[in-house]
């Protein structure tokens, strides 16, 4: 909030911040916030991988203890050998690669064409994909079940095929709405110039346009990892198939049947490969969601 002469209002006064007392009291507040919700997003995280180096006994154990008594690092490898982790790690692999595919194809061929080409009606094409956004996901779980058993027109069966993950996740409002954004931010002249030069749309695209773009492109591949590797309902209903279940249906149907401490072992081998993600491109994905936001 700014006051008439164009200086900004804050809770505590810059003079009150370079005193001994305004820097202390900032700094408690400051820390405190920060400690909070750091343990409230990672103690999930302690618990699951702690839980799963204890026994049984002591994790039924009231009240529960912090830390194991005497941790088992050797139950990783029992929870990967009983829930047969290797495979259903290479399937879902395998389908987050051909979503990632399709979904670039789809997304930025789509973004491309309402940013820059401009076809008829391009704003109530867009503001019908941003609708999709506001329906819950499980609403449309049943005609998109019926769809991909009797594909419309073509009669395809896709239950127990990666197109029954690839088809429903290609075209994503949200994914399109960022590159549009992204697009919408890169001058029209650069283009312009390539007209003049007799380059058709599609090279522009595919010269101009996308390696700019690499930015935006790394938040929207990484979504679609992210996201084929956390659908649990979707593959639930379209893969019934043990020898072709994600990760997460896998350990769901085994889990019943196994110790808790190996259940959670294989939770925490699951939720590696998203972790290593998160920190080899968190630079990637707050330059993504920034990128665009300012003309020029």
């Amino acid at each position: 909030m700014r006051n008439t002469e164009g200086h900004t209002r804050t809770i505590v006064s810059p003079l009150e911040l370079r005193s001994r007392r305004g820097r202390t009291v900032y700094w408690a507040l400051l820390t405190t916030v920060v400690v909070v919700f750091t343990l409230v997003f990672v103690f999930p995280l302690y618990w699951m991988v702690t839980g799963a180096m204890k026994t049984g006994e002591e994790i039924a154990q009231m009240p529960p203890t912090f830390f194991p008594e005497s941790p088992d690092f050797s139950v990783f490898a029992d929870a990967w050998e009983l829930f047969d982790i290797g495979t259903l790690l290479k399937n879902t692999l395998f389908y987050a690669v051909g979503a990632w595919l399709f979904a670039l194809a789809v997304d930025v061929s789509a973004a491309y064409a309402l940013s820059k080409l401009r076809p008829m009606f391009g704003n109530v094409i867009l503001a019908g994909m941003l609708v999709t956004l506001m329906i819950p996901p499980i609403v449309v779980m049943i005609p998109a079940y019926i769809t991909v058993t009797d594909v419309p027109l073509f009669g395809w069966h896709l239950l127990n095929s990666p197109w029954a993950i690839w088809f429903p996740v290609a075209a994503n409002g949200f994914n399109i709405f960022l590159l549009k954004r992204f697009f919408d931010s890169i001058p029209n002249e650069l283009l312009e110039a390539a007209e003049i030069d007799g380059v058709p749309p599609w090279r522009v695209l595919w010269s101009i346009i996308l390696p700019i773009s690499r930015p935006i492109l790394g938040v929207v591949s990484i979504f679609t990892v992210v996201l084929v590797f956390k659908d649990f309902v979707w593959p639930l209903l379209v893969l019934p198939d043990s020898e072709k279940m994600t990760l997460s249906v896998g350990l769901s149907q085994t889990a019943g049947a196994v110790p808790q401490n190996q259940i959670m072992a294989g939770l925490v081998i699951a939720s590696v490969p998203m972790i290593v993600v998160f920190f080899l491109f968190q630079r990637s994905i707050m330059a993504g969601l920034t990128a665009g936001s300012l003309k020029g």
